[in-house]
């Protein structure tokens, strides 16, 4: 089976921000492939709407046999197992207990309407560039 490289970007607002990031990270281990770089976690601010609640943020590399597409019903999975209701859609963002997004996958290009990959808004948030850049760069 051919190995692939993933890099997933995590973000929690809402209950135990950091326990929910382990948590995830550990599911994605199970469910879509070893994890083999993990960033270190950053708080910041809300990005595209208003909220009291910060953001730890963080960025995993990971080894995968899935495809894109299985890798994103995974993490949706993923998502809805730790607590998260809804999705964002046409930028409509909220609070979440968990939000994992594909930033990279390989060197591949996906542009469906539900799957977009690279992630076209990585290059504007630093809470995705900066853990991104620190798996990058050991």
């Amino acid at each position: 089976m051919t190995k692939h490289t993933v890099y997933l970007g995590l973000g929690s607002n809402m209950g135990d921000r950091e326990r929910n990031l382990h948590e995830a990270i550990r599911l994605i281990t199970d469910r879509v492939g070893q994890v083999t770089r993990q960033s270190s976690f950053i708080e910041t601010e809300p990005w595209g709407y208003e909220s009291s609640n910060r953001y730890m943020n963080a960025a995993v590399r990971c080894e995968t046999t899935k495809t894109p597409r299985e890798v994103l019903l995974l993490t949706q999975q993923i998502e809805r197992d730790l607590g998260r209701k809804t999705k964002s859609v046409s930028g409509g963002y909220a609070d979440r207990t968990i939000d994992i997004d594909i930033l990279l996958y390989d060197d591949m290009t996906v542009d469906e309407p539900d799957l977009k990959i690279p992630h076209p808004l990585m290059h504007q948030r630093d809470f995705v560039m900066i853990p991104l850049r620190e798996i990058n760069n050991p």
